[in-house]
């Protein structure tokens, strides 16, 4: 990507090295459910938050030393996010963006590095683990600047639907449908946000950020973290009632669905019969 005449956003909080106390807050489900970027089990999310003891990270970083290459990164990927929201939606909101390490404590509760990047509705704000990059190059086999930005696109793509209501009624669901039908509706939450990082690409291309290759990036991004190659890869088979994220083809698909038409109103995966 060529970011370099990029604006840098200024919502990026770095609270990497900052020690965390333990316990679980009541938002924990939250991440549990929806907000985690990988589909993990959710009691696995719970026991995590739940064995998580203070000071457990490295030194503070110096607040008054030079921002290293993530953070510049991440604040240019993040400020490109809010300049083509702020002119699809009235009234937009900007995201806060933590970066952290280890573990965090959030408005959703406590959460860890292996859950992977997650949004959390009631903070609006996205928080990222930067050794996860490592993560999806090296486990997913997805490497690329464009992999990396399309991960913090996808976030976003929740704070939008946010901002929509849509979060709120995915939440409003749980206890009060069956397991499956819930999953059926996360499915389609997240491939929504793959839809509006898709928007988002659709608009950085068409002003020049992009690279030869970065949409393959993206492209290859989608498909590794689809729930058939996770389950494939961490338990041999496939159970498709309970993905909770879909599949490699339909992220990969509403990604360009997204891309190809920049428009919002077309990423509509509720009304949307086959996925």
């Amino acid at each position: 990507m060529q970011l370099g005449g990029q604006r840098s956003s200024g919502n990026v909080e770095d609270r990497r090295g900052i020690g965390v106390g333990g316990g679980v807050g009541i938002g924990t489900i939250v991440i549990a459910v929806v907000a985690y970027f990988l589909g993990i089990d959710p009691t696995a999310v719970i026991n995590m938050a739940q064995q998580v003891q203070p000071e457990q990270q490295q030194a503070p970083r110096d607040p008054n030393a030079p921002k290293d290459e993530g953070q510049v990164f991440v604040e240019k990927v993040l400020g490109s996010t809010e300049d083509v929201w702020k002119r699809q939606m009235q009234g937009y909101r900007e995201p806060k963006l933590v970066l952290f390490s280890g573990a965090v404590k959030s408005a959703c509760g406590m959460g860890q590095a292996a859950m992977g990047p997650f949004y959390c509705p009631p903070d609006e704000r996205v928080y990222i683990d930067l050794a996860f990059y490592k993560d999806l190059r090296d486990r997913f086999r997805a490497p690329g600047d464009f992999a990396q930005a399309y991960v913090i696109a996808h976030e976003v793509g929740h704070h939008v639907q946010n901002q929509l209501g849509v979060m709120q009624k995915l939440q409003a669901l749980q206890g009060r449908v069956s397991k499956q039908e819930f999953n059926q509706a996360s499915v389609r939450v997240e491939l929504q946000a793959d839809c509006f990082a898709g928007v988002w690409a659709h608009h950085v291309a068409n002003t020049g950020l992009l690279d030869a290759g970065d949409v393959d990036e993206g492209l290859t991004a989608a498909a590794a973290i689809g729930d058939d190659r996770i389950q494939k890869q961490t338990q041999g088979t496939v159970v498709p009632e309970s993905f909770t994220h879909g599949s490699s083809a339909q992220r990969v698909r509403w990604f360009k669905q997204g891309m190809a038409s920049g428009r919002m109103q077309d990423c509509d995966t509720f009304s949307a019969r086959g996925l």
